[in-house]
C-alpha cells in the first residue's frame, strides 16, 4: 500500500477490530523501517484454528523476522529486545491480557509494569491491540472484566504512545502523531 506512514521512534499503538488489517499494517511499518525486525508473539495455541492463524502470520512475515514467543513476561522481553538497531512488534496486547486473566495475574499491576518497561525501551516498539469498546456490553462478568482490562490498557498505552493508528477495513487512520 502506498502512502502509508513510516515507523517513528518511540512507541506506536495500532488498534482495530478483528480482521481490520492491524497486524499486516504493523508488520509493514516495522519491515519498512530498515531496522532488524523482531516479532513478539503473545498467542497461545489452544486449538487447530489458532495454529493455522499462526502459520499464516509466520508465512506472511517471512524469514527475515526474528520470532520471540512470550505469553506472560512481556515487560522483560521488551527491555531485552527493544534496543538500538531493532524494531519490535508485539502482536497482540489483547491476547496478553487474556493470558494474564487465565493465569489469574493482577492485570492492573502488570499493565503499569508494561508502561514502565515501554518508557525504558531504547528502540521503537509497535504494539497491536483490538479495540474492544465498539461492540455490545458483554453478558457475563468475566467478559466485562476482559473488556474493561483491555480498554483501560489501550487508553493507557495510547496516552503514553508517540503514535496511534486505528485500522478499519484495512485503512489506517492516524489518531496521534
Amino acid at each position: 500500500m502506498t502512502g502509508e506512514p513510516a515507523l517513528r521512534d518511540g512507541v506506536t499503538l495500532v488498534l482495530g477490530g478483528a480482521r481490520s488489517g492491524k497486524s499486516g499494517f504493523a508488520e509493514r511499518l516495522v519491515a519498512g523501517s530498515g531496522l532488524d525486525p523482531v516479532y513478539v508473539a503473545t498467542a497461545q495455541i489452544f486449538d487447530e484454528e489458532m495454529r493455522e492463524r499462526i502459520v499464516h502470520h509466520r508465512a506472511r512475515r517471512g524469514a527475515e523476522w526474528r520470532l520471540v514467543e512470550e505469553h506472560d513476561a512481556l515487560e522483560s522481553v521488551l527491555l531485552r529486545e527493544a534496543i538500538a538497531g531493532q524494531a519490535v512488534l508485539v502482536d497482540c496486547l489483547t491476547l496478553w491480557v487474556t493470558n494474564l486473566m487465565l493465569a489469574e495475574a493482577d492485570v492492573r499491576a502488570r499493565s503499569f509494569a508494561l508502561l514502565d518497561a515501554l518508557g525504558a525501551c531504547a528502540g521503537p516498539v509497535v504494539l497491536v491491540a483490538n479495540e474492544v469498546g465498539l461492540g455490545i456490553v458483554p453478558d457475563n462478568k468475566m467478559a466485562r472484566d476482559f473488556r474493561d482490562h483491555a480498554g483501560r490498557l489501550n487508553q493507557e498505552i495510547a496516552a503514553h504512545a508517540d503514535t496511534v493508528h486505528f485500522l478499519a477495513a484495512g485503512l489506517p487512520l492516524t489518531l496521534k502523531g
